[in-house]
């Protein structure tokens, strides 16, 4: 069975990079024996029988063609329905880094 010391719980908390009490230790060492000893129990549980599972709904993702149409509006009266200035036909957005 999977046991872990205090000074694993130190060192993964310290990984973490948390501070914890004594108190916090000796509760993460007993209950994170008990989840491990928990997954090593599942290890055990026989699954060849069970084929793998990317996902369970079946569904797959359905795409449509990609088709070029012709607008019968111009790209002129496109842009200058922006309430955004337009520079060499293209419409100047605020930076994100100001």
């Amino acid at each position: 069975m999977p046991s872990l010391t205090k000074d694993h719980v130190r060192h993964i908390a310290k990984l973490a990079r948390l501070k914890l009490s004594e108190e916090e230790v000796e509760k993460f060492t007993t209950e994170l024996t008990s989840i491990l000893r928990y997954v090593d129990m599942l290890q055990e549980v026989d699954t060849s029988s069970v084929p793998p599972t990317a996902h369970v709904t079946g569904l797959s993702t359905v795409l449509r063609d990609d088709t070029l149409t012709q607008s019968s509006v111009a790209p002129e009266d496109l842009l200058a329905c922006s309430p955004l200035p337009v520079s060499e036909r293209q419409i100047v957005t605020p930076s994100a880094h100001d």
